[in-house]
């Protein structure tokens, strides 16, 4: 996570973003490194207002110099998510951070950029993806394969031998039942129970899970 050469540049300075940054505030607690010596936040030009937010130093998009910084993008949305990755400059380096308090076995695999916060439990077997945001007490069960930009809200429960395409979120408090399929461009709202597989892409609220259909 921590790169003597480069500084981790928060893209996205937004609630989640902060957050982030008490994320690796907590990772780093028990070391001598100074948050304002390792990170900064990143933004658009257009929102470019302040050059420090929670006494970090916020750069412009412009100014970014992928020599200098390793990027993780905290903006919730998938979509949008996968959007900043995609007009990043191709030499772009990524990093992901982990909060300390996560229960994660050895046989998981994390994508890299990604971001897993506290109380978040990976249990056996599961692959998360590229670019994946695991927001606080998600638990993933045992054989689980998450495509790229997944994302949780807190406390979305996921059992095992699930198999979730790319740009899938699960709300607040979400839950899937074992063995579930869901493909690509996915949206499950809160307390929404996912119990059968999903094969058409769109938003889905509920007990019992219904689409919600465009008007």
């Amino acid at each position: 996570m921590i790169d003597n050469e480069k500084k981790i540049c928060i893209l996205g300075a937004g609630g989640f973003g902060r957050e982030v940054l008490c994320c690796l505030i907590d990772g780093i607690a028990s070391t001598k490194l100074k948050i304002e010596e390792i990170t900064c936040f990143m933004v658009s030009d257009e929102h470019f207002k302040e050059s420090k937010i929670m006494g970090v130093d916020v750069i412009p998009q412009s100014k970014f110099d992928p020599a200098l910084y390793n990027v993780v993008v905290a903006i919730g949305d998938p979509i949008s998510r996968k959007r900043v990755v995609d007009n990043l400059p191709p030499q772009t380096t990524y990093t992901s951070i982990i909060h300390p308090s996560a229960v994660i076995s050895e046989w998981v695999e994390i994508g890299e950029g990604s971001i897993i916060t506290a109380g978040t439990i990976l249990t056996c077997n599961i692959k998360i993806g590229k670019h994946a945001h695991l927001n606080l007490h998600t638990t993933i069960g045992h054989d689980c394969i998450m495509g790229d930009f997944f994302t949780t809200a807190p406390a979305a429960n996921i059992s095992g031998n699930c198999n979730f395409g790319d740009c899938v979120y699960f709300g607040t408090n979400s839950a899937v039942r074992q063995g579930v399929k869901i493909c690509d461009n996915v949206t499950i709202g809160m307390c929404g129970v996912v119990v059968k597989d999903i094969t058409e892409e769109g938003v889905y609220i509920g007990n019992p899970l219904k689409k919600l259909e465009k008007k």
